[in-house]
């Protein structure tokens, strides 16, 4: 089989930000880097999936909702994947500082709620807003 495109880029030399991965019939994979790969420091389970709950949902209630595809988080606990349709890296940076503060303001976690979840007990409200303010410190430089 061929090897996908995200496991042909070293790993080791991946830094935290944003990285415009694949490009394929106008839909972008941008992959959120909020930790270095490899490097013993991980999202807890807890706080990826409240942040993928947060950041989701504000996501597709944006200004840019057309154009969200996905949003979800890697495997590997060190960032999250964003598919976008007709959106440049230029575009999904702004809308990323645009949507990160909004997130940051929620007190409740959207789809928190049994019946909305499929694991509705496994969230972290504070421990995904550390994680998004530390990643949106970094994306604020870039």
């Amino acid at each position: 089989m061929d090897k996908i495109s995200s496991f042909q880029k070293n790993h080791d030399a991946l830094a935290v930000g944003l990285h415009a991965q694949t490009d394929k019939n106008a839909i972008t994979t941008f992959d959120l880097r909020f930790k270095k790969p490899n490097a013993g420091d991980y999202i807890t389970p807890k706080a990826l999936h409240t942040i993928e709950h947060l950041l989701a949902t504000v996501l597709r209630n944006s200004r840019e909702k057309e154009n969200i595809v996905y949003f979800g988080p890697m495997g590997c606990r060190t960032g999250f994947y964003l598919l976008t349709l007709h959106l440049d890296y230029r575009q999904v940076l702004k809308l990323l500082k645009e949507c990160i503060p909004v997130a940051l303001a929620l007190d409740e976690i959207p789809g928190n709620k049994r019946e909305e979840c499929g694991n509705y007990l496994e969230h972290d409200l504070n421990g995904a807003k550390r994680e998004l303010e530390n990643y949106l410190t970094v994306i604020e430089k870039l």
